[in-house]
């Protein structure tokens, strides 16, 4: 599989790359925010101990954590949605972009029966334990097709990430926290897990996550 966030939205049809410039108009026009991030890759199912947050400016987390992002239906004829406790969650292949960084989340199925997964994930950057949220919920990036991924056992069905860095906007705008993890709602589900993340988040108001629907993982032939 090829690690360029180039290649891995080509896994994702319609999906679109934002360059530094378009990142630095979005975050003009959306008042969007800008976080960078650290080592992403690990498979808790359940909650990690803390990671410890380096030097920071004074925390502005958000009181409460996120609920998971609103359900999705799939078709009726579809087998059963895969539970938070039949999967193993990853995240792979970041890959650094001048203004920000994307990362896949890896949704594998742990279970002995086909289970499938239709819509987004509910993604946020936390602190803790005890866990609690900074700034704003992942934002939906329609741009990639809804479509139900049907994971037979250990198959894996993805979802792109996309973080902003934080730095790129002034203190009394973003009012920067680093975050110890990031908080995930496979689509549908009520039980999170938690990732650890280091990126910096906005205490603020200011959107810096972006989150593209799940789609079937696909290899590529050997050269």
């Amino acid at each position: 599989m090829k690690s360029d966030a180039g290649n891995r939205w080509k896994r994702t049809p319609g999906a679109r790359l934002l360059t530094a410039a378009g990142v630095a108009l979005a975050c003009v026009a959306a008042v969007a925010g800008c976080g960078s991030s650290s080592p992403t890759t690990t498979t808790p199912t359940s909650s990690p101990s803390a990671a410890t947050s380096s030097s920071s400016p004074a925390p502005a987390v958000s009181t409460p954590t996120a609920a998971p992002s609103p359900t999705m239906t799939p078709p009726a004829t579809a087998p059963a949605g895969c539970a938070t406790s039949a999967l193993t969650v990853k995240l792979e292949n970041p890959s650094g972009y001048a203004g920000g960084e994307y990362i896949e989340i890896a949704f594998t199925n742990a279970s002995s029966a086909a289970c499938t997964l239709y819509g987004y994930p509910g993604v946020s950057l936390v602190t803790g334990p005890p866990y609690a949220q900074v700034g704003l919920a992942a934002e939906r990036d329609t741009s990639s097709p809804v479509t139900l991924v049907t994971l037979a056992p250990g198959a894996t069905a993805t979802a792109l990430l996309q973080i902003v860095e934080a730095q790129n906007f002034s203190s009394s705008t973003c009012s920067p926290v680093q975050a110890t993890n990031l908080q995930i709602y496979p689509p549908n589900q009520t039980a999170q897990v938690y990732l650890p993340n280091t990126s910096y988040g906005c205490g603020d108001p200011v959107q810096i996550l972006f989150i593209g629907a799940v789609q079937a993982q696909t290899l590529e032939s050997p050269q």
